[in-house]
């Protein structure tokens, strides 16, 4: 449906009331940031063959955005003293980000060892445990055959990206890495191998976002790094029941995805007491600017709420033993991110006198498994959790085939592994209609304080002026068009179209049309017959004459205004690429702890301001118009201006979660809920949605109940079928 005023409702206008990185230590005030070694040779993130001026503009736009979170990286410390002072709240962060805060609770594991395979030097245990009700980890336990009656070091090693699939039947990851098991085991460690969500033998989900579309995971503030760093977590309960383990020499270790989740671990769990994560981190600059997050799943990032640089990650493991390890030539781990995050790091570990602590082991290769990274991550644990210097005199090798380390002999019928995306996070309750005036507003305010900090941190805390730049103006046929731009952000300029019949001296109202590039094109097609020589960078469909000629008429016969309004990404500013690209361009979004949605309510918000300081909209009424994912992004952008006196939402999703149409939200649903948000709009503005016709006839019941509860008027929410 086209974005345009309905005239049916719109006629009772007049009965409406319109109310309502680093150099060594810098001196303690200065803190520089983090040089930048010449960046390797583009892999991923290529613009498209032909980039529009949008595309140009977002790589901009990353750029600076990812600058900003490199300044901010760390910034704030600069002593041990600060370092000490901050690092719990880093931690509750970090947790917070992976989904882990509140911690969910330490449920039984109910672990059952499945079977046992023989090898002359040491025994495998296949494994089972629960991590959470249903949510299984299969994994295999190498435990030496000679232990002298002493508890041994222990190591976690968490797998990466390498599933044996036989026949259909997945044996999980744990096949593909078992050499790692061996040889701990060869050398002196008990040494537990887990499988990982998606790729064990219960197979879950990690490319959520990369592939498979549910977009929703951003709403609820999902990650399945969150999913494995529980897992891992309860790995070590899980090994500290176990007689041979020694639990106060705990090490974790793992390559591409189990190097990432080695990190989550080590950063999170003091239990750790040594870490050698390989080829599982380096910092946002490559990964969104130089494009390498295309290379990566879902599993390698946290929800980034807080806006941190990883090495904010690395310095958590600080000043425990840490060994950093990757190869010269990972495409997806470029060495300079590496380095650069190197050096913040060695910053911390040095404001805390553990220089030794922490090493950076960089070998010569791509991204494999290769026994130049093997060894010396064996050396350092034997350094630092046996004491022991020596050389490594054997090497590893794989001994088993699939079927001999497969732990179920039937998937579990009870399993959450494919479905845990829908409840490892826990979204907010709904609400209760509010007793009272007073119970409501304490209710809001608690709302609007989450959304700020968690959904919409990541705005500029600096609205600036919101000065509009005016473009154009013309008159033919008695309907006048002008455009003006506003600076958004940055490389972020947002276009303004204001259609108006030449008899509104001023127009009573303006309606502030926000579309997705289809419906923002159609709704001006309906003026390129008379204006299209000022239209030319729009590249506009031909208008239909009934459309046409329907608006003009609308626009002559009513003091109304009607404003387009071209958020990031539409009109002038659109980005081209094949679907993929739009995918990855949502992502690096995420990275930054923003979402595309997220932005453009920010964007709505300064038309808005804009739109109040247009010398032909003085003293207009401004109401907001959307349909489907942008009718969401008008709501929000709403609840932060007081100027907008009506809500005009067309099939708007009744939620943020599964499978609806957005818009995505950072964190939104750990917040609130859709209607929760009508109810806040509904406070100082009119709002009509127009229902589409599957959605449930009382999924708008909230904010109705509440508009009656405390008296707003009857006319406050009203929904209308749509149609269609």
């Amino acid at each position: 449906m086209r974005l345009r005023l309905d005239t049916k409702w719109f006629a009772v206008f007049a009965l409406a009331t319109l109310t309502g990185t680093l150099t060594p230590p810098a001196p303690a005030q200065q803190v520089r940031p983090a040089t930048r070694p010449a960046a390797p040779a583009r892999a991923f993130g290529a613009l498209p063959a032909d980039p529009t001026p949008g595309d140009l503009l977002l790589e901009k736009y990353f750029r600076a955005r990812t600058a900003d979170i490199a300044r901010a990286s760390l910034a704030d410390v600069r002593t041990a003293e600060d370092w000490d002072a901050n690092k719990a709240e880093y931690r509750r962060q970090l947790a917070d980000m992976l989904g882990l805060w509140p911690a969910p609770p330490r449920t039984d594991l109910k672990p059952v060892v499945t079977g046992t395979v023989d090898h002359a030097e040491f025994t495998v245990d296949k494994v089972q445990f629960q991590s959470m009700p249903g949510l299984y980890v299969t994994g295999s336990a190498y435990v030496p055959k000679r232990r002298d009656g002493k508890k041994l070091p222990t190591i976690l090693y968490v797998c990466g990206h390498g599933n044996t699939v036989k026949d259909g039947v997945s044996y999980g990851s744990k096949v593909n890495y078992q050499h790692h098991g061996g040889w701990f085991a060869r050398n002196g460690y008990v040494c537990m191998v887990i499988d990982t969500l998606q790729l064990g033998e219960t197979q879950g989900v990690h490319h959520g976002l990369y592939r498979e579309k549910m977009w929703w995971w951003i709403s609820r503030g999902h990650t399945p790094a969150g999913v494995e760093a529980w897992n891992s977590i309860r790995a070590l309960d899980y090994l500290q029941t176990r007689p041979e383990v020694d639990a106060t020499r705990f090490g974790i270790t793992g390559r591409s995805g189990g190097g990432a989740y080695s990190w989550w671990t080590a950063a999170l769990d003091d239990r750790i007491k040594a870490a050698v994560p390989v080829a599982g981190i380096t910092d946002v600059h490559n990964h969104v600017v130089d494009g390498v997050i295309e290379g990566h799943c879902d599993c390698m990032y946290m929800v980034n709420t807080y806006r941190w640089d990883f090495a904010k990650v690395a310095a958590l493991v600080s000043p425990r033993p840490l060994l950093i390890a990757n190869t010269d030539k990972d495409g997806i781990f470029p060495l300079d991110g590496v380095q650069r995050l190197h050096e913040q790091t060695r910053r911390i570990y040095r404001l805390q006198k553990a220089d030794a602590k922490l090493g950076l082991l960089i070998t010569e290769g791509g991204h494999q498994d290769t026994q130049d990274l093997q060894v010396p991550a064996l050396r350092w644990f034997n350094r630092w959790l046996k004491k022991e210097t020596g050389p490594v005199s054997n090497v590893a090798e794989k001994h088993f085939g699939p079927e001999q380390l497969k732990v179920f002999d039937k998937l579990p019928g009870d399993q959450r592994n494919t479905t845990i995306q829908e409840s490892f996070v826990p979204k907010a309750p709904p609400p209760a209609v509010p007793e009272n005036p007073e119970a409501w507003a304490k209710q809001r305010d608690g709302w609007l304080r989450e959304l700020k900090a968690k959904t919409f941190g990541a705005w500029p805390t600096d609205a600036g002026a919101a000065e509009p730049r005016h473009l154009f103006s013309a008159e033919k046929n008695g309907v006048e068009l002008h455009a003006f731009e506003v600076q958004s952000q940055p490389h972020v300029p947002v276009r303004v179209y204001v259609a108006v019949g030449a008899q509104a001296k001023p127009p009573q109202l303006v309606v502030l049309n926000v579309g997705e590039e289809k419906e923002f094109k159609a709704s001006l097609s309906a003026f390129k017959t008379d204006f299209g020589d000022r239209l030319t960078d729009l590249d506009l469909p031909d208008a239909d004459p009934k459309e046409a000629e329907s608006t003009a008429r609308m626009l002559k016969g009513t003091p109304w205004a009607m404003a387009y309004v071209a958020v990031r990404g539409v009109g002038p500013t659109a980005w081209g690429g094949d679907e993929k690209r739009q995918t990855h361009v949502r992502r690096r979004f995420a990275l930054l702890g923003e979402s595309l949605d997220g932005m453009r309510v920010w964007d709505v918000r300064q038309a808005v301001r804009a739109a109040g300081k247009i010398d032909r909209l003085k003293g207009s009424a401004v109401w907001l118009q959307g349909e489907g994912r942008m009718a969401g992004v008008a709501l929000y952008a709403s609840l932060f201006e007081p100027t907008v006196a009506r809500l005009d939402l067309h099939r708007l999703a009744a939620t943020h979660d599964l499978h609806a149409d957005g818009p995505e939200l950072l964190n939104v649903l750990r917040t609130l809920d859709v209607p929760a948000a009508v109810a806040m709009a509904a406070e100082r503005s009119q709002v009509r949605i127009y229902r589409a016709p599957a959605q449930p006839a009382d999924a708008w019941a909230y904010p109705s109940a509440v508009a009656a509860k405390l008296g707003w008027g009857a006319d406050r929410v009203q929904v209308r079928d749509a149609g269609g």
